[in-house]
């Protein structure tokens, strides 16, 4: 991928090139960004996303495809959204279309709707209220090409870095700098079609590498959430983490504990449903992240037995039918995820309902479990012990019935054992999330992942 931009390091050249974090840009530069042209054909963007894009451009205002979706066509995959940011304002972009809705309050979106469902979320240039001035950024090096970075923020080891509010409207290059990973700070512009680049994040793609946007310990500070997006994008799209980033993790994992527990929540959801449950959270165990988050599943594992492999069977087992499209339920998969723990807490309790609760308890304060999924959880596990004996016949008509079976697929499926007549003469069906599931005949047996990190550094502290 060659730069359409090769007066960038004009731009920055020292002496007016500053190190990481040392000083500020002038605030009132807007700097230049690497070009590339001809990297994203636009026949593979969503034809109601190149409408809302045409339509603000025409307008007057600057609108580009941004985040997710322009990595993911770098890549060569499908995005699953088509997100745009622009210069225009909500309730601009609201009087721009008549299928548009404004959500959010504290910070404010607008969803353009389409048929079917669809959804085209814009929203406007924002940077880190926390700097000061319109355009507040470093330029850095670091030993690496020159890139975009927020510098005013005190970094002592002691200073509170936790963002708490992220709604100040600001430019294009500072929207890209208070993104978190320099692969999501890409923007593609529609009418020129090139791909505009403030953060390296065109070559960090081509390098295969997961980087943040400025030092991955004041980032991570900032918002430790970012540490479970980091493993998901690491493992989702196989990109490596190198050693700045990946000791940062670790460093800065007990942070997790700050952040808000329903976020935390959903991410781990993200991890098991991406396609890559085996990976992620191998790569959260290794990094002593599970230990943080779910401590009840990082010591299971921890023992080594065989009983905790099975745990890597199960996700693998997810893993396949995610691939078919045929991903359970959340309550499937966090009771697939805490399966081993879970029936090693209820093994020989006089009171199993009360040995349940004990287990949740801690992970509901710390997690923000719905009581609806607990509650769910408690029942299709319950169903495991009667399809276990084959007495699966009175909970045909019961609605969690499809979720039990699920989880008896994945089950089978990680201990590799051969699924009964009646698991494979059921009819796809959905769980309480509406998802399908089928079943294999033959499970794919249980281990470890193939490949193991560099180094191991579970310890915590």
């Amino acid at each position: 991928m060659e730069s359409a931009s090769p007066d960038l390091d004009e731009e920055v050249a020292a002496p007016a090139q500053l190190a990481v974090g040392a000083h500020a840009a002038d605030p009132h530069r807007v700097p230049k960004p690497r070009v590339y042209g001809d990297l994203i054909s636009v026949d593979r963007i969503d034809p109601d996303a190149v409408k809302v894009l045409r339509r603000l451009t025409r307008h007057g205002y600057s609108a580009y495809l941004v985040g997710g979706g322009v990595r993911d066509l770098l890549l060569g995959h499908e995005p699953k959204d088509f997100d745009i940011a622009t210069s225009a304002r909500p309730n601009e972009v609201r009087r721009l279309f008549r299928n548009c809705r404004i959500i959010g309050r504290r910070f404010r979106l607008a969803h353009v709707l389409f048929a079917g469902g669809k959804v085209i979320e814009v929203a406007t240039f924002r940077r880190d209220p926390a700097l000061q001035g319109p355009s507040h950024v470093g330029i850095g090096d670091g030993g690496r090409a020159s890139e975009l970075i927020s510098v005013n923020k005190e970094r002592g080891d002691d200073a509170d870095l936790l963002i708490r509010q992220d709604n100040t409207f600001g430019l294009p290059h500072e929207d890209a700098i208070r993104r978190d990973f320099t692969i999501n700070g890409l923007f593609y512009d529609l009418e020129r079609q090139e791909v505009i680049d403030y953060v390296r994040g065109v070559p960090d793609l081509e390098a295969g590498t997961v980087r943040t946007i400025g030092e991955p310990d004041v980032r991570f500070r900032e918002d430790p959430v970012r540490i479970l997006r980091a493993i998901k994008f690491s493992a989702r799209l196989d990109l490596g983490l190198g050693s700045e980033i990946y000791d940062a993790m670790v460093d800065q994992r007990q942070e997790l504990g700050r952040s808000a527990p329903p976020r935390l929540f959903e991410e781990i959801l993200r991890l098991l449903r991406g396609g890559a449950a085996h990976r992620s959270i191998y790569l959260a165990w290794d990094l002593g992240v599970l230990g943080v988050v779910l401590p009840e599943l990082s010591a299971f594992l921890d023992d080594g037995v065989d009983i905790a492999d099975l745990t890597w069977g199960r996700l693998s087992a997810i893993d396949e039918m995610r691939a078919d499209d045929r991903l359970p339920s959340d309550a499937v998969l966090i009771a697939a995820l805490l399966y081993g723990p879970l029936e090693e807490a209820l093994s020989g309790a006089k009171n199993p309902g009360l040995a349940f609760d004990e287990f949740f308890d801690d992970i509901t304060e710390r997690l923000a479990v719905p009581r609806r999924m607990r509650d769910r959880i408690r029942l299709i596990l319950a169903g495991q012990r009667r399809m276990d004996r084959g007495r699966h016949s009175g909970m045909r008509r019961r609605e969690f019935f499809l979720d039990a079976a699920a989880l008896f697929e994945v089950r089978l499926s990680a201990e590799g054992r051969e699924a009964p007549d009646w698991l494979l003469d059921l009819s796809p069906g959905g769980g309480e999330d509406g998802h399908a599931h089928g079943h294999h005949r033959q499970g794919h047996g249980v281990g470890r992942p193939a490949y193991r990190a560099r180094h191991r550094r579970r310890t915590q502290g």
